[in-house]
């Protein structure tokens, strides 16, 4: 039996095969759409989404199977004060598979060590968000046709956002990547990822300012600013607008740079910018459905 835990858990050859199978049900969905009948996904959110949630039923359904699961903490026996041990034995015994999300970071590993079913980490705090990468990935290997020798800008709040610490990670894993971290100081890569890059002998640059890199980019992975992360309202109302990507530095970029952002967006890309063929944060949110139908199948040893 095997988890996800984050997005080392694949080796690279294996994340081609994953992506293949994914861009597989795109092309033929008819093809899958009973490859799950009989099967059971639980879906364990202590943490409010409504991305990750529902693209994980959508890609169940999609399959032919069924979704069970509570979307809150406080509608689970967990406000009864309920173990996450505790409650994946018992959901072993309903379902065939689980995704959980939740505010400890390392939560879902101690799920996984007591489960009797697969485990997804659908997010774990600040630490990652593994099917996101996936989802990331599938993105660009799609849209560009590569996952290698390219520059992505990461912007926004690189400190706390798990998306940006678990695309980071796998990305390392591909030859003549360049990364450009575009933050305000207090919201700096952490110290940890950095430390990384150095060892690997990787090329990374830290800045301020969005419009000074905006020509270099291949790829820009925006992020919003995590109200829920921050211990002051002074701080977060201070630097939630400090980066709004629009049309003026659109301009400033190639004319085949794709935008990409794991969503929800609050301010920081104007909807102006949606129609620009380069936006490509829509499209990412569709192929997250089939990331999860090919990692559900696989986990399954349904292929």
């Amino acid at each position: 039996m095997r988890h996800l835990m984050n997005p080392l858990d694949f080796s690279v050859c294996e994340l081609d095969t994953l992506f293949d199978l994914a861009n597989d049900i795109e092309r033929n969905p008819k093809k899958y759409a009973h490859a799950c009948d009989g099967k059971i996904l639980a879906t364990c959110f202590y943490e409010p989404s409504t991305r990750t949630r529902l693209s994980f039923e959508s890609a169940m359904t999609r399959l032919g199977g069924r979704v069970i699961g509570f979307a809150d903490q406080n509608s689970s026996s967990a406000a009864k004060g309920e173990s996450v041990s505790d409650t994946i034995r018992v959901i072993s015994c309903y379902a065939d598979i689980c995704a959980m999300r939740h505010p400890k970071e390392g939560a879902p590993m101690v799920a996984s060590e007591k489960s009797g079913i697969p485990v997804i980490n659908a997010g774990d705090g600040g630490h990652y968000h593994p099917t996101q990468t996936l989802t990331d990935l599938l993105t660009i290997r799609s849209l560009r046709g590569r996952l290698d020798h390219f520059t992505i800008g990461l912007c926004g709040d690189l400190k706390f956002g798990r998306t940006v610490h678990s695309l980071i990670s796998a990305l390392v894993r591909y030859p003549g990547i360049r990364f450009l971290f575009i933050s305000p100081d207090e919201l700096r890569v952490p110290d940890y990822i950095t430390e990384m890059l150095k060892e690997k002998g990787i090329p990374y640059e830290e800045v301020i300012s969005l419009e000074e890199v905006m020509p270099q980019l291949d790829l820009l992975y925006m992020t919003r600013v995590q109200k829920e992360r921050f211990f002051n309202e002074e701080d977060y109302v201070r630097l939630k607008d400090f980066y709004i990507l629009d049309p003026a530095k659109m301009e400033l970029a190639k004319e085949d740079m794709l935008v990409l952002h794991p969503l929800p967006r609050v301010n920081e890309i104007s909807v102006e910018v949606d129609d620009d063929p380069r936006a490509a944060y829509f499209k990412q949110a569709q192929y997250g459905v089939y990331v999860r139908m090919a990692l559900i199948l696989t986990l399954l040893e349904l292929v």
